[in-house]
């Protein structure tokens, strides 16, 4: 669907596919406009200020399209969307989502199928404790990482590897993909980027397909670019504990984040 908002009703209207011209939709609108709604109610269950949403978003475009990297700007972001689609929609493959509580057994247990991966962040970080050649086989699968840029070093190695970013911008996440930026500037081969953000009306250059956290946010967008919810499996995902690719974080904060992540998943009818 895509969504347009009037003062405080939402109109829809047909969701449609708009195609570059190398064959990939550059339309991440949300499949169901409930994924955007409920950003609002995560919004003001957490007293956060919309307006520091729009700001952090509005940075972070500004950022990435003054940048010299070529590969960032907006006609190459486009062009990074329809590489993703070719990947992970017209393959038809098996896509996981690698969560933050996400162990090696786990993992290596996934490797037995052709399974391609989409992180949550750091979570890539688990292929560091992978005998050699699964680590380096994981690497190859890991088709990109969806991030607010507070992984840690599992979110930094993706970089270091140019593994494209779905970059998030948030209120209070600023500092966070600056820095992430700053590093991928550093890169020979600095990784593609897709932004998205939170707000609920349109920004242009990024993209709102819904979610809240890295995870959910994961299969929203995946969801939003043509993957079927069948095709998709939720790995190391956990609403009891936080998982240790989570990065820093304030645990009792994270558990309530983690409720609201459900939410997100149980409405898209995925299985974790």
């Amino acid at each position: 669907m895509t969504i347009v908002r009037e003062g405080s009703s939402i109109l829809t209207e047909p969701f449609h596919w708009s195609m570059t011209s190398r064959g990939g939709p550059t339309d991440l609108s949300p499949v169901d406009p409930v994924l955007v709604d409920l950003q609002d109610e995560v919004r003001e269950f957490f007293d956060w200020d919309l307006g520091d949403d729009v700001d952090s978003a509005e940075l972070l475009l500004a950022r990435v399209e003054e940048s010299e990297i070529d590969t960032w700007a907006r006609h190459n972001r486009l062009v990074a969307i329809a590489r993703l689609f070719r990947r992970l929609v017209i393959r038809d493959s098996e896509i996981a989502i690698l969560g933050s509580a996400i162990e090696p057994d786990e993992l290596i247990h996934t490797l037995e199928r052709p399974t391609l991966f989409v992180a949550a962040d750091g979570a890539s970080g688990v292929f560091s404790e992978l005998p050699g050649s699964l680590s380096e086989k994981a690497w190859s699968r890991l088709v990109c990482v969806v991030s607010d840029a507070d992984g840690g070093d599992g979110t930094e190695q993706a970089v270091k590897r140019s593994v494209p970013f779905i970059l998030h911008a948030h209120g209070d996440n600023k500092q966070d993909w600056s820095a992430l930026l700053d590093i991928a500037e550093t890169m020979a081969n600095p990784p593609s980027l897709v932004l998205t953000h939170q707000a609920p009306r349109a920004i242009d250059g990024m993209y709102n397909p819904g979610g809240f956290t890295d995870g959910d946010r994961a299969v929203c967008f995946l969801r939003a670019l043509g993957v079927r919810t069948d095709r998709i499996s939720v790995l190391g995902t956990r609403t009891d504990f936080v998982g240790r690719w989570s990065g820093a974080t304030q645990e009792q904060i994270k558990l309530q984040k983690l409720s609201w992540m459900a939410r997100f998943l149980d409405i898209q009818g995925v299985e974790w």
